[in-house]
């Protein structure tokens, strides 16, 4: 069988890709068709170049499109927010400053929760070297130092002065 560059794939089954992204779109309203076929074309670039494409027909590499997009529809929809003015209009205490605002309860815990992970990532990537930042993740999956250890495949006391290096770098972001 010929070896089939991207671009000749692309043109041969385009036109059907743009079909199913069009059909998979039809109540998301915060992706349009065009997003949902670039998405499709990094998968399938991705793919291609992994060489999981060759000798594959193209009926099975478009219904691999198809299911990469329902997943990542899925995924997505979670972390999609839609907030209603409207109905918040018909509140009688609306006004859209107090919307706005993040001074609530929950507004707060959110701004906690952002300035945290904002934190973990300066921690992240500054500063620490890649053994660092292995045990920094360990440490934020709740694993104890003997199990961090055992993964990394060195003593508990290896971990421990890791932690206190890290701690050591920490303390510039913390004050």
């Amino acid at each position: 069988m010929e070896k089939v560059n991207f671009e000749t794939l692309l043109k041969k089954i385009s036109p059907t890709l743009k079909r199913i992204t069009y059909r998979l779109n039809y109540h998301f309203t915060f992706f349009n068709d065009e997003d949902l076929f670039q998405e499709a074309l990094i998968h399938l670039w991705q793919d291609f170049n992994a060489g999981e494409l060759s000798d594959k027909t193209d009926s099975y590499i478009l219904q691999g499109c198809y299911f990469h997009l329902k997943n990542y529809l899925r995924k997505h929809l979670a972390r999609a927010r839609f907030v209603s003015i409207e109905a918040s209009l018909n509140e009688e205490k609306f006004t859209l400053e107090g919307s706005l605002s993040l001074e609530d309860e929950k507004s707060s815990r959110y701004l906690d929760d952002l300035h945290t992970k904002m934190l973990i990532e300066a921690i992240r990537n500054n500063g620490l070297s890649p053994r660092e930042k292995e045990v920094f993740n360990f440490l934020s999956q709740n694993l104890t130092t003997r199990q961090i250890g055992e993964r990394l495949g060195v003593s508990h006391v290896s971990v421990v002065k890791i932690i206190s290096r890290i701690r050591e770098k920490c303390k510039k972001h913390l004050d």
